[in-house]
């Protein structure tokens, strides 16, 4: 079997990395902020995120929602993705597959998001859920990359 090669993430922009974990943590509208998502740390191709388990995430029979889980993860395959993009360019989930591994009751939630495979037009993006020591949720997805309104492809 051939060795797996890691993509060069070169182009990886520090600046945006920092904007995002700023303005993320701010208190962005929707969802992430409902969720309580914060971004702890930006990397080439890798980015940690957290996420405190709160009564209004838990089902009536005492787990976390999966759709919650599901926002989580959505939220960190996607942002993992800005640095490493051209200005204006955006990213957008086309499809993801989620393995919910064990439930979860209570704690915090640590999402570690990591591109697997980046081009032009798509990027292939790994997430892995991990809290109170054990690994929850793991997920994989295609991301399209977009360009900004007006660029030439």
């Amino acid at each position: 079997m051939p060795e797996y090669r890691k993509p060069n993430f070169d182009k990886f922009d520090e600046a945006i990395a920092q904007m995002m974990i700023d303005a993320n943590n701010r208190g962005m509208k929707g969802l992430t902020t409902f969720l309580g998502v914060r971004l702890d740390e930006f990397g080439p191709g890798r980015l940690v995120a957290r996420m405190d388990v709160r009564d209004e995430h838990v089902t009536p029979m005492g787990t976390l929602h999966g759709g919650v889980m599901a926002g989580f993860v959505d939220h960190v395959m996607g942002c993992v993705l800005y640095p490493l993009m051209a200005k204006g360019q955006w990213a957008a989930t086309t499809e993801f597959k989620l393995n919910y591994l064990a439930p979860v009751k209570e704690g915090v939630l640590t999402a570690e998001s990591t591109v697997l495979s980046m081009g032009r037009r798509s990027a292939v993006v790994r997430v892995e859920v991990e809290g109170g020591g054990k690994l929850l949720c793991v997920a994989q997805g295609t991301l399209l990359i977009s360009e900004p309104p007006g660029a030439r492809a």
